[in-house]
């Protein structure tokens, strides 16, 4: 199973995500969307245009975005 993480530097709410998904062992990739212009263009489209991270891609189909019903605005 592949799990893509996408994030922004700064985003409490992306730190938060990614600390869980370490915490539970769960292996992943992680993107950084404002330094990495090409993870941006794809979570934008996995998410019809929805510009707020974290994002979580598990399969190639968006599960969850945003953390705890709160995310960060990019």
């Amino acid at each position: 199973m592949r799990i893509e993480l996408y994030t922004a530097f700064g985003c409490p709410y992306s730190e938060a995500a990614r600390e869980d998904l370490e915490w539970r062992g769960v292996e992943f990739v992680e993107f950084d969307v404002e330094r990495d212009r090409a993870a941006y263009e794809r979570m934008l489209e996995l998410t019809d245009g929805k510009r707020t991270v974290p994002v979580i891609v598990e399969e190639g189909k968006p599960v969850q975005v945003g953390w705890m019903g709160r995310g960060c605005s990019i």
